[in-house]
């Protein structure tokens, strides 16, 4: 199993408890959802395409901590994360998956198709490589504008193969947009690991050829995460130009659906003893402890957590369907309207 990262940020020093103790719930916060999406998923409750985001919640908390409310964010298919770690409303999420109303998207989006642009999510799209160049669209408009919002879009390794990516590096480089990429290398593309598909295991070196910083750095340190994103997101917003990040993590769960290390029917490496105890949430649990943080504290948090999540499940069961009488709304403008 290839761990390449010829360039490095690292989490070097001390950080603040109390900011460290917001990370790890917010973590927690996606953990806990995550796998109870899962449960459901595995019960027949939820039956949109669903991709989970556990194991990598490190990346979508580190950068999003680093950001500011008016910033912007751009995913893909495997976003749940990002829309929460950003602050979108965990009831919303729910309620989209069940494709009820009071779901992100109106229940027409699903899984896949997140939006809460009142925290600064423009939007998930699963095309692959798809939100890359329209995050850097919109920090060319913030440079415009001569506004101090950053974009940042999310992205995972397999989009690096895409001539999209490679595009919206030149441009924002060449540009100096105030656009941070990250890319959440969980070393498989659906089913396929990154050295059977690339002769060098080097994402990160793709910044240095389009000139831009490239730093490839352990996804699974919220620490870490967040120190590159505060340096990153800091050159950005003081007209520095363009960052890419390489986050190295691992999905626990298979490309789509709930089941444990299984991509479209196809077995992985065996790869979970390698990574579980690198767990990003345990890790930062554990740095909390170390910091005096009293573990009846901790077991507090995650029960708070353990009933929003149960609420917000709750909430989406009792909601209500989208009614037909709304089917064609939100697909031609209205020519009366101009919506």
């Amino acid at each position: 199993m290839s761990q390449n990262c010829a360039r490095t940020s690292r989490a070097d020093g001390i950080i603040d408890k109390s900011l460290l103790r917001s990370l790890f719930r917010s973590m927690l916060r996606i953990r806990v959802t995550e796998e109870s999406i899962a449960m459901l998923l595995g019960q027949g409750e939820i039956r949109c395409p669903t991709h989970l985001y556990t194991g990598q919640e490190a990346i979508a908390v580190g950068i999003c901590a680093a950001l500011d409310s008016q910033d912007y964010i751009f995913g893909g298919h495997r976003s749940h994360g990002h829309y929460l770690a950003k602050g979108g409303d965990l009831r919303a999420l729910v309620a989209e998956l069940y494709g009820k109303a009071t779901g992100c998207a109106r229940g027409r989006g699903g899984s896949m198709h997140l939006v809460a642009p009142e925290v600064g999510l423009l939007g998930t799209v699963p095309l692959v490589a798809a939100t890359i160049p329209i995050g850097v669209g919109a920090a060319l408009a913030s440079k415009l504008r001569g506004e101090r919002r950053v974009s940042v879009p999310f992205f995972g390794d397999g989009a690096t193969e895409e001539g999209h990516f490679h595009e919206s590096l030149n441009l924002a480089a060449n540009f100096r947009l105030p656009v941070v990429f990250v890319c959440e290398n969980n070393l498989y593309s659906s089913h396929m690991h990154i050295n059977e598909r690339r002769a060098e295991d080097n994402i990160h070196k793709s910044g240095e050829a389009h000139g831009l910083p490239g730093v490839c750095l352990d996804g699974n340190d919220v620490v870490a995460v967040y120190r590159a994103g505060i340096e990153a997101i800091d050159r950005a917003r003081r007209d520095g130009g363009p960052t890419l990040l390489e986050c190295r993590t691992y999905r626990w769960r298979g490309h789509v659906g709930p089941a444990f290390d299984t991509d479209v029917g196809v077995k992985r490496k065996n790869e979970m003893g390698y990574w579980i105890p690198r767990d990003p949430v345990a890790r930062a649990r554990t740095r909390l402890v170390e910091m005096g943080l009293a573990q009846s504290e901790i077991d507090h948090i995650e029960q708070e957590i353990i009933a929003e999540v149960q609420e917000a499940i709750q909430f989406a069961r009792e909601s209500l369907s989208p009614s037909a009488d709304d089917l064609e709304k939100h697909v031609f403008i209205n020519p009366q309207t101009g919506r």
